[in-house]
């Protein structure tokens, strides 16, 4: 028995010893499997397109996201890009240089899987530094697993050109971004027609060559070579430090804010079946051809203190979005939409735009980024036309500053707030959806059966609440009128204050809201009783001073 125990205590303390003579060698270890370094690619990362020594060149329609250039050679016949240009500036000097540090940490990475120079065919690869030595190709489908960590970092270093099949794809599970995804290439990287690609591509002294319908979720960048790309999607990954797009402070809007539809000096006249929550009027002239009863607003069919109001904020408005200096220049107007992605930024275009197909507006998640677009000259759409709002854009953050007349042709969808500055909004045509308002300084404004909804603004119209001239004769003056879920009774003769009462009746009769006048202005909560048609009555004690019909549309 004393022989046994002294057996098992040595047994013990064996294992012990050999436990610790491994763990230094498994601490080597780990950090080269589990914690390969991402390099600093600085100014790099802001291109997704990119030649230290050699031309940059596209055929087709590609749609780019990040800056685009070469440090010698030229950049050609690339169309819209939600980027700057850059060929032989001080940009790309910058980026040549930076790039040349990132391709130097990624070569003196010390790997510790050696793969078989085909990857993909369902094959599912961790965190860590690959090498493969020979010339390698990806088929179908390369997982890469980040097992839960968004860190974890994949490198692979290859020593000879790398192709891709047809429809190959890199796919991220479990946390893996194609921000730390990188591939050092010495050679020619060769992507075949509907490649879906993650990550940083750094080719030395080779090209880079992209085929009709890849999707690249990172950067090609070569040190010495050309890039041509034939009708692809490219852009930038977000993550691993990368900023959040905010765009500009979007301006206030102050009274204009309550408008769908507004002409600071021009008719407005609507034809068909329109329907419109918001306000809609001129400061200058009449608002014809609108059914109150499709209008979940106030129509104001002449000027009054409102639409004054809404004008003077709409210029201070224009004159903000105006001067704001912008981020990106779209060089070819005539070919905007066409399904380009814009992300949070102020926009330039020098000349008229002509709209066509698709604008996807991408927030990038972030549901308070704001979008301006400015355009040096006349806007017309396409029939169809359609601007799609993405990964958390909304509406009410989106704005058009325009400097002519707007066309917005049959059938489209359209999102934001224009503001036409001495220009007609001569035409929002048949079956057009806007999400958003429609709002010039000087022009006529005509609308055929459309439907447009100006989203409330907090701060703006929430706040803001002019009644008429005409209505100032009243005792009493409830504004807006028809109401959306509640509205405001002016006290227009203050010896109704502390002696008079409110009191609102459904169309049976019943009374539903009895409220005292005490202040000036008192706020009214209809959101609780169904849509239609209430009266009511300003009643003291020498009768009734006023009455009146309240329209509910909610």
């Amino acid at each position: 028995m004393l022989c046994e125990n002294s057996f098992t205590t040595n047994t013990r303390k064996m294992k012990k010893q050999i436990r610790y003579a491994l763990l230094p060698i498994m601490l080597l270890l780990l950090p080269a499997i589990n914690f390969a370094q991402a390099p600093n690619l600085g100014t790099a990362a802001d291109f997704v397109l990119f030649s230290t020594d050699g031309a940059v060149s596209n055929s087709g329609i590609s749609h780019l996201t990040g800056n685009v250039g070469t440090n010698n050679g030229s950049s050609t016949a690339f169309g819209n890009v939600n980027g700057v240009m850059h060929d032989g500036d001080a940009s790309s000097i910058q980026c040549a240089a930076d790039l040349l540090i990132a391709y130097g940490q990624l070569n003196s990475a010390i790997p510790t899987l050696f793969p078989a120079a085909l990857l993909g065919d369902g094959q599912t690869l961790y965190a860590g530094i690959y090498s493969i030595t020979s010339a390698a190709t990806l088929n179908a489908d390369l997982t890469l697993d980040a097992e839960g960590d968004s860190n974890a970092v994949f490198i692979f270093q290859i020593g000879a050109p790398f192709s891709t099949n047809a429809d190959s794809k890199v796919k991220l599970i479990n946390g893996a971004l194609a921000c730390n995804v990188f591939w050092k290439v010495e050679g020619l990287v060769s992507m075949a027609a509907g490649t879906s690609m993650k990550g940083t591509i750094i080719a030395n002294n080779a090209a880079i060559e992209m085929n009709t319908n890849d999707t690249l979720e990172g950067r090609a960048l070569s040190i010495a070579g050309a890039i041509t790309i034939d009708g692809v999607r490219a852009y930038t990954p977000i993550g691993c430090g990368s900023p959040i797009l905010n765009g500009p402070l979007a301006p206030n809007l102050g009274g204009a804010a309550c408008y769908a539809i507004f002409s600071t000096d021009g008719a407005v006249t609507n034809s068909g079946t329109t329907n419109l929550t918001g306000d809609v009027g001129t400061n200058v002239g009449s608002t014809t051809g609108y059914d109150p009863l499709l209008v979940n607003g106030t129509i104001h069919p002449i000027p009054d203190g409102s639409t004054a109001q809404c004008a003077a904020d709409l210029l201070v408005a224009y004159n903000y979005l105006n001067s704001l200096p912008y981020d990106i220049e779209l060089l070819y107007p005539t070919q905007f939409g066409n399904n380009l992605v814009l992300t949070p930024h102020t926009y330039l275009m020098g000349g008229a735009a002509t709209f066509t197909d698709t604008l996807f507006l991408d927030a990038q998640g972030n549901p308070n980024a704001v979008f301006l677009i400015q355009i040096n000259g006349a806007l017309t759409t396409s029939t169809y036309s359609k601007v799609s709002l993405i990964n958390g854009a909304q509406a009410k953050n989106v704005y058009w500053k325009i400097e002519g007349a707007v066309t917005i042709n049959n059938y489209s969808t359209f999102c934001g707030t224009i503001i036409c500055n001495n220009g007609a909004l001569g035409a929002i045509n048949t079956g057009v959806i806007l999400n958003g308002r429609a709002l010039t300084t000087n022009g006529a404004l005509t609308t055929t059966a459309i439907t447009a909804t100006a989203e409330m603004i907090p701060g703006n119209c929430a706040t803001l609440s002019i009644p008429s001239p005409q209505a100032l004769n009243d005792a009493c003056t409830i504004y807006p009128n028809p109401v959306s879920n509640s509205t405001t009774i002016f006290v227009n003769d203050v010896s109704l204050l502390m002696t008079s009462e409110l009191i609102i009746y459904n169309i049976l009769g019943e009374r539903i809201i009895n409220i005292p006048i005490t202040q000036g202005l008192t706020n009214i909560e209809m959101s609780m009783f169904p849509s239609g048609l209430y009266l009511f009555k300003v009643i003291n004690n020498s009768g009734v001073i006023q009455s009146g019909k309240l329209v509910l549309q909610q």
